[in-house]
C-alpha cells in the first residue's frame, strides 16, 4: 500500500494531537509534519513534501489561506484541505479561489474529514455538507457578497486591519513593506465602499471574516 503523508497545520497542539489520532487510524495515512502558524506551515511543506496538507485558517498571525497561497506558488500541484470552525460560504470561496482542493468545518462528523482527504488525495474537490449548502445558498439567492470583488491577499489585509493590526505589524507578518499595506487598505476601502477602517470592522464581521471577540486579539 502507498502511504499518503500528511502535514497538519493548527495553532493549538492538543487538536492537532487529536486530528493525528484520528486520520492515522486509517491505513496508509501518516502525519509527517506539523505546523502552528503560516509561516510553519510553508517551510515544513518545503522540508517534508507531503502528500496532503490539512490546515486551519485561524492561526496567530497570517492565516491559513495566506499559508496556502504561498505554499501554492512554491508547489501548483499541492494538495491542501482546510478544515476550519468557519461555515460561511466567504471563507470557504476564498479558500477555493487561493487554490485550496477541499474545505471540510470542525462541526463536521469525525469521519467526514477522513473521507475529505481520501477525495483530495484521488483529485478530485471535497467539501463538507454544511458549507456546500451555505455556498449554494449564497449562489442560488443571488446575492453579491461584498467580498467578492477582492483578491484572497486583499481579503487577508481586511482581515488583519479589522483585527486591529498596524501597517507595520501586518507588513511584518506578509513579507510585504508598510507602502504596500498601504496602498492594499486604500484599495480594499475603494471596492467595498469604505469610509472608514470602522466601516471595515463592521464588513469583516458580518461577512464572517472576523468574530466580534477577535478584535484587537489579531
Amino acid at each position: 500500500m502507498i502511504e499518503a503523508t500528511i502535514l497538519l497545520v493548527d495553532d493549538h497542539p492538543v487538536v492537532r494531537e487529536g486530528y493525528r489520532r484520528l486520520l492515522e487510524r486509517r491505513r496508509g495515512f501518516r502525519v509527517v509534519a506539523e505546523a502552528e502558524t503560516a509561516a510553519e506551515a510553508y517551510q515544513r511543506y518545503r522540508d517534508a513534501k507531503p502528500a496532503i496538507v490539512v490546515m486551519d485558517i485561524t492561526m496567530p498571525g497570517a492565516s491559513g489561506i495566506e499559508a496556502l497561497r504561498h505554499i501554492r506558488q512554491y508547489d501548483r500541484d499541492a494538495r491542501v484541505l482546510i478544515f476550519s470552525m468557519h461555515q460561511g460560504a466567504a471563507f470557504a470561496l476564498k479558500a477555493f479561489e487561493a487554490g485550496a482542493a477541499g474545505y471540510v468545518t470542525k462541526s463536521s462528523a469525525p469521519d467526514e474529514l477522513v473521507r475529505a482527504v481520501e477525495t483530495v488525495l484521488a483529485g478530485r474537490r471535497a467539501m463538507s455538507e454544511d458549507v456546500a449548502r451555505e455556498i449554494a445558498t449564497e449562489r442560488l439567492s443571488q446575492q453579491r457578497s461584498e467580498l467578492d470583488g477582492l483578491s484572497p491577499r486583499e481579503t487577508e489585509i481586511l482581515r488583519l486591519v479589522a483585527s486591529g493590526r498596524a501597517a507595520d505589524e501586518i507588513a511584518a507578518t506578509l513579507n510585504l513593506s508598510p507602502k504596500t499595506v498601504q496602498n492594499y487598505h486604500y484599495q480594499i476601502k475603494a471596492k467595498v465602499g469604505a469610509r472608514t477602517d470602522a466601516d471595515l470592522v463592521w464588513l469583516a464581521i458580518e461577512t464572517g471574516l472576523l468574530r466580534a471577540d477577535e478584535r484587537g486579539r489579531g
